[in-house]
This record gives C-alpha cells, structure tokens and sequence, in this order.
C-alpha cells in the first residue's frame, strides 16, 4: 500500500532505550507535521467533548460522544473511559470530525459494575494492555473481513483482563482493569521515568524479554509525545509480569525484521468510523491497523501474531 509503504520507509531507527525487560527503539522522522487534530484527553480535560451512554439504560458496546468544538478529535484504539455505567475502552481509533456526534464502539473492561458513577466519561492515563490489545485487533479484523462489521470480542477481553487480575494477584470487586494499573503505580512510573521522546519521534517499536512486541506510530511528533505516557504504560503492564533485575533488550536486527514485515504484509480498506478509512494489516508474521484521513496514515499500530 502506497501510502503505508511511504509512511514507513521515511523513518530512522533511533537509538534504543531500555529498562529492565523493556526496550524502546523510537521511530524518527526526517520532518515533523503537526497534528489536525486534539487527542481524545486533552478534548475531555477541556471539555471540548463529552461521551455518555447511549441512553438511561446504555448499551455495553456502544457510547455517545459529542464534539463540541471546532477542532477534530483523535481516539487512539485502546483509550480507556472512566465513568458512567461501567468502564471502558475504544478498540479502533476513530478521528470525529468538528461539531459531530457519533456513536462509537467499546468494549467493557470492568465486570461486575452496571449502574452510573457519574453522569459522563473521563479520561484515563491508561489504556488497554499491549497483549489484550493484539488480540483484541485481530477480532476487529477478523469481523470487518468477514461480516463488515466493527465487532470486538467483550467475553475475550474480559478473559484478558480477568487474567491478568490472577496473574498479578489483584483480584477486584468489579474486575476492574484501571484498579490493576493502580495497584501497580509504582512499577508502572518506574518505567515510565526511565523512557523519553526524542525530536521528531512519532513513535517506536517495543520488546518485551528481549522480544518484539509491537509498535504504535502517529503522523504527529506532537501527538505522540502527548500520548507517550500512555504508551509506556500499555506494555509495561504486560512487562512487569517476567521482570528481573537483569537489562533485556531486542536485537535492533529482530526490531528492523518486524518493520519489513509490516510493510510488506497485505492492507485491505474500509471505512472508519468517524473520517477517514480504516486499514487492517494482515502478513505471515503479523497483524496491524491503520487510520488514514487526507491521505496520510494518522495512527497505525502493530503486533507480531498471537
């Protein structure tokens, strides 16, 4: 795919980082553009938009969000919502153009709550785990290929999220996956101070073990610095269950493998659900997706097969 292909080839490998079992190699691109967009919390903190249920009663997989203002809002596939009937997280990323209201589709990342904690959703500095969110895309893809259909599937993810519950030893009311990212704030922030963005980065491939894991990357280095936290966040959920003391990072050889195969896998298009089309990557080795919008690749993320 012409766009995808352009999009990739323009970027350098930088330099990697490393903590413990996670590693970070930063993607680099010769130029920076900025963003037509704001990014999902920073429209909630400033009250741009507002996502409620769909009505008194709600409906699991679906919310309402309302643009208010003048500006297009950018939700990153795995953005937790705080609130309402119970918590959620968008599982494809959806750019809402100025003055719109859609429905958008969720899936539930908290069990045993269906009655209102507020009125309207919040933002989160969490977003859906790196190995629940590989999985998680591959059933959206799997549904669009072949009913053309945006459908995640809930019982999967809860089964994700339950078992990393079990794994951790945090076993909640509400199973509740923001309460597992708040039981481990301290390990979360270890890793997240020992990471950086670099100029230009608009993002990064991450191993885990000293294996790849994925790769998130955005058309903006503003953008993705704003959601870099975020990200660090993602995968080191899913790292700090084989941490050790010793430093584990990938081959900068393996790290430039997953990037040929992704360029090299097969893109087939659909239509987004807010603007733009929505891509989904599928190759021997592995399974990614992609939102463009004016004919340039605004958010695209990556994982080797399951």
């Amino acid at each position: 795919m012409k766009e995808m292909a352009e999009s990739l080839a323009g970027l350098a490998l930088g330099a990697p980082q490393v903590h413990l079992n996670l590693s970070l190699y930063p993607l680099l691109a010769g130029k920076d553009e900025a963003a037509g967009y704001v990014l999902l919390d920073d429209a909630l903190e400033k009250n741009l938009a507002r996502v409620t249920e769909i009505s008194g009663n709600g409906s699991v997989p679906e919310l309402a969000f309302e643009n208010s203002s003048a500006e297009r809002i950018l939700l990153v596939d795995g953005d937790q919502l705080i609130g309402a009937k119970q918590n959620r997280v968008v599982y494809l990323s959806i750019l809402v153009g100025a003055g719109k209201r859609i429905v958008i589709q969720v899936s539930c990342v908290e069990q045993g709550r269906w009655r209102y904690k507020s009125d309207a959703f919040s933002s989160s500095n969490s977003a859906l785990f790196a190995r629940a969110r590989a999985s998680k895309m591959s059933q959206v893809s799997a549904s669009m290929r072949t009913t053309g259909r945006h459908a995640s599937d809930q019982g999967a993810i809860w089964a994700a999220v339950a078992e990393k519950a079990h794994t951790l030893g945090h076993v909640t009311e509400t199973m509740a996956m923001d309460d597992l990212f708040e039981a481990r704030t301290r390990d979360l922030a270890d890793y997240v101070r020992a990471f950086r963005t670099e100029p230009r980065q608009r993002g990064a491939v991450v191993a885990i073990d000293g294996r790849v894991a994925g790769m998130e990357f955005f058309d903006s280095a503003a953008a993705f610095a704003r959601y870099f936290e975020k990200f660090v966040r993602s995968y080191a959920m899913d790292a700090i269950e084989t941490k050790k003391d010793a430093v584990v990072a990938a081959a900068e050889s393996d790290v430039r493998r997953f990037l040929e195969a992704l360029q090299a896998s097969g893109a087939e298009r659909f239509a987004a659900l807010g603007e733009g089309e929505d891509i989904r990557l599928s190759g021997e080795r592995i399974e990614g997706a992609a939102l463009m919008a004016d004919g340039r690749v605004v958010h695209l993320a990556g994982y080797p097969r399951q």
